[in-house]
């Protein structure tokens, strides 16, 4: 899928095809024993019902006219118990088919999920967020009634239809096929209807997901929507994308509600072949009970065939929600585990770059051009130079985000493309310039970089990263509740609670991406001996702006045109009088000057 506006519909890379239904069957599967208890049970009802219109018969055509009020009696009470029996069995069906159907979709929700958790940046760097999160959430709801129901009521329906013919031929082979004769016109008006249909639901999940998107995206801006007082302005783009959706729907559902009347017109005309030809033969070729049993029996058939017809009619709309979910689904990585990728072991942290090349786009322009460095356990590497000069690419393609067109990126003398994901990015520590806290408590949100960590263990990564005196001093210390990306706390606290997060991890490798950029200058130079505490014993890189923050680091790469321009300490830099000499007089003038 290509880079959309949330207003922009998104086109079908693959069109969906009818055998991607295999696909949804894979999360039946588990369920099929439970599915066949359900499906037994339907079957001994469809057999219950089956008494009904018989009795009719026999009651009509034989027991009223011998008045034997015994067997009357005897067949009434039959009757009864079979209408109980079908209760029971109603009752039964409706609560298993909600149990499965809701267990089936609890996994697909699982798979998309975790799918997306393995999808790269650029996967989300090029969509509006609210058109992923409507297939997660939405587009797996719609599916709710075609599993919940739809499923075992296709096949209880036609178990009914079968045993409900096999009845109808057995009591009169003229007349069930005068049933049947209309069959071919119902045939033809379900595909017109529904290859429009489908059509029309692909449109509105389009416009669906245009009206998700621009609803996620105002309200995580709505700080800056109020800042530029842009409500009205937005209130008429949200109306507008509104009223899209709106009439998308409004188009769907009249095409889909044509099948229904229509079924049911076709269901009566052919009761009423039947009333017309079972009346001319009455006395001649068909008694009275035979006829009313027959009309008991042609409902019992019709009644399955319409709803078999609304089954197809859901699974024709599920089928434009099912695109995008399974197109999700098939959105390979672009990073993942090589075939025979081992597990890395504890490493003591030595980097290698070998004359790597790195582009985001093949034939594009090379943002890294033949970066060669060695770098020994333990050592603090600053990265700096002017913006786009390919400083936050280095780190992105050591934590493997990212693979090199040439050259190597090797860890302890192991490629990273030749390690798992998971044990090479489990063993490195990444602070963000955009920190981000999850809704939950402080201690929870410390905790997230070491599972089975402490109590004791995180206050003491919060004391070394200074971040336990502001924590202490909130209303329930460690277990204040912060909101969603921690908006309740300054941009500071949030880059402390990040630091005491990453320390409490015990990365052998770290790396902090302008980490340091939100803290003010009073705490940086309380949090500068925590940093220390942080970086002993660890390799890390630091990218940062504030060039006051990296003068202890054991090298420094002033990185410029794809290559590492210049290399060496704070001093020998300052020495050479080259670029990052430029650059650490400019900022020392503009703090004088400030």
């Amino acid at each position: 899928m290509a880079r959309n506006r949330f207003d922009e519909d998104e086109e079908l890379v693959q069109e969906f095809n009818w055998s991607q239904y295999k696909r949804l069957g894979q999360y039946v599967t588990p369920y099929k024993k439970s599915i066949f208890k359900v499906l037994f049970v339907i079957i001994l009802a469809n057999v219950a019902s089956m008494y009904g219109p018989y009795y009719m018969k026999i009651a009509i055509d034989e027991v009223i006219p011998q008045k034997n009020i015994q067997l009357l009696l005897i067949s009434s009470g039959i009757f009864l118990v079979s209408l109980l029996f079908m209760a029971w069995c109603m009752r039964y069906r409706i609560l298993a088919i909600t149990e499965i159907g809701q267990d089936i979709l609890k996994d697909m929700r699982f798979s998309i999920f975790e799918h997306l958790q393995r999808l790269p940046f650029s996967y989300f760097d090029n969509r509006p967020h609210g058109k992923i999160l409507i297939r997660v959430v939405n587009y797996i709801n719609t599916l709710s009634d075609l599993l919940s129901n739809g499923l075992i009521n296709l096949i209880s329906d036609i178990f009914s239809v079968i045993i409900t013919l096999a009845f109808m031929f057995f009591i009169d082979v003229k007349l069930t096929l005068y049933s049947l004769v209309l069959l071919p016109v119902l045939f033809v008006m379900v595909m017109f209807i529904t290859t429009k249909q489908r059509k029309a639901y692909q449109h509105l999940s389009n416009k669906q997901s245009n009206l998700n998107a621009y609803i996620h995206e105002s309200i995580s801006g709505i700080k800056i929507t109020q800042s530029f007082a842009r409500e009205e302005e937005n209130a008429k783009i949200f109306n507008e994308v509104s009223n899209e959706y709106r009439v998308a729907w409004m188009k769907a559902v009249k095409v889909q509600f044509l099948l229904w009347p229509g079924v049911q017109n076709i269901s009566v005309l052919a009761t009423s072949i039947i009333y017309f030809v079972g009346i001319r033969q009455i006395g001649v070729e068909v008694s009275t009970g035979t006829l009313i049993a027959f009309i008991g029996y042609i409902n019992n058939f019709w009644n399955p065939v319409i709803n078999i017809g609304n089954f197809y009619n859901s699974l024709i709309t599920a089928s434009a929600y099912l695109e995008r979910i399974f197109e999700t689904m098939d959105v390979v990585p672009e990073i993942q585990d090589s075939p025979g990728a081992q597990v890395l072991p504890p490493i003591k942290g030595q980097v290698d770059f070998e004359e790597v090349v790195f582009r985001y786009e093949e034939g594009g322009k090379n943002i890294l051009d033949g970066v060669d460095f060695k770098i020994t356990p333990g050592q603090s590497i600053a990265l700096v130079g002017p913006t786009g000069a390919g400083k936050t690419t280095i780190i992105n393609l050591l934590s493997r985000f990212y693979d090199v067109n040439e050259g190597s990126v090797k860890v302890d003398g192991y490629d990273v493309r030749d390690v798992t994901l998971d044990s090479l990015r489990a063993q490195m520590g990444v602070m963000l310039q955009d920190t981000f806290v999850f809704s939950g408590t402080i201690l929870e949100n410390i905790r997230y970089g070491k599972l089975d960590a402490t109590e004791e263990e995180i206050m003491q990564a919060a004391k070394i990263v200074r971040a336990h005196d502001f924590i202490k001093d909130l209303k329930d210390g460690y277990q204040t509740v912060v909101e969603e990306r921690g908006s309740t706390l300054s941009a500071g606290q949030r880059q402390l609670i990040s630091f005491a997060r990453a320390l409490l991890a015990d990365p052998k490798i770290l790396i902090l991406d302008e980490a340091t950029s939100s803290i003010d200058t009073k705490t940086e130079e309380l949090l500068q001996e925590g940093l220390q505490q942080l970086l002993k014993g660890r390799t890390s890189f630091i990218i940062a702006h504030r060039l006051s923050t990296i003068k202890n680091s054991s090298k420094i790469f002033y990185v410029s045109g794809g290559k590492i321009a210049e290399a060496g300490t704070h001093d020998e830099l300052m020495e050479l009088k080259g670029m990052y000499h430029h650059l650490y007089q400019s900022q020392y003038d503009l703090i004088r000057a400030g």
